[in-house]
């Protein structure tokens, strides 16, 4: 088993039993202590955020010592192996705080180029692991799932993604036109989610203005894996540390969904 595949067999059984940790969590999370991080907005931390990325770290660091880490609520780590993990242990806060199913754990892989090779998406609530290895296809569970064939906008529902980071008006053009078209789109608070749902068929699209790579890294692999078509979110060199935008579809709704943006 070479460096990736085995890595891939690893990280699956890792976000599983990270979901596992944190729907307990969920589950009381009246008794959670919640924070607001620094700036303005609605980001929030629980310790279920910072205990569940503490125990995915663990599980790297005993069996991938060499292997840097980059998670959202412990920063970056060093590693000297070239490979590089992206943490989302809970993408979704505001809806695992009040309540609402829609969030998941999420972890991509890097290779020593910056390419994303491996996906991982738990939603812990559902039981539902959406992974991929690149050129291997995309997962849910254990059935291949493909991105659906839609050719226009009306045959499906787009997820959207918006956070008080951003102006109002980075999504409102975008939204007006997709109206016009006879769109029509939904959020549920965790993007990481949403990209999986476009990469099983369940949404023909998402967009969002702007997307932390650990929000979207993972969730841009398994759409490419089920031949779905995403924007270069890696283009900008320090996409790993600043994000960008996200435009991700069926490849017949792509280029529709991309003259909005124009």
């Amino acid at each position: 088993m070479d460096a990736i595949s085995s890595r891939y067999q690893f990280i699956q059984k890792v976000a599983i039993d990270a979901g596992k940790l944190a729907v307990v969590y969920y589950h009381q999370r009246g008794q959670l202590n919640i924070e607001k991080k620094q700036g303005d907005g609605q980001d929030l931390v629980t310790v279920a955020d910072k205990n569940t990325e503490n125990f995915i770290r663990e599980k790297i660091n005993h069996h991938f010592p060499d292997d840097a880490i980059f998670g959202e609520e412990g920063g970056f780590s060093q590693g000297k192996s070239g490979y590089t993990w992206v943490v989302d242990p809970i993408d979704g806060t505001s809806a695992f705080i009040f309540g609402l199913a829609s969030w998941c754990v999420s972890i991509a892989l890097l290779d020593e180029h910056k390419n994303t090779v491996i996906a991982a998406v738990y939603d812990a609530v559902h039981d539902d692991l959406f992974h991929a290895m690149r050129n291997y296809g995309c997962y849910c569970n254990q059935t291949r799932v493909h991105a659906t064939p839609a050719h226009s906008l009306n045959e499906g529902l787009l997820g959207v993604g918006i956070s008080t980071r951003m102006p109002p008006e980075t999504i409102i053009p975008f939204l007006d036109k997709l109206l016009h078209a006879n769109g029509m789109f939904v959020r549920n608070g965790s993007a990481a989610l949403m990209l999986a749902y476009v990469a099983a068929g369940r949404l023909i699209g998402y967009f969002e203005p702007h997307l932390n790579s650990w929000d979207c890294l993972a969730g841009l692999l398994l759409i490419q894996e089920a031949g779905g078509t995403t924007n270069d979110y890696s283009s900008n060199p320090d996409f790993l540390m600043k994000g960008g935008y996200v435009l991700a579809s069926s490849p017949d709704v792509y280029q529709q969904l991309d003259a909005f943006l124009k």
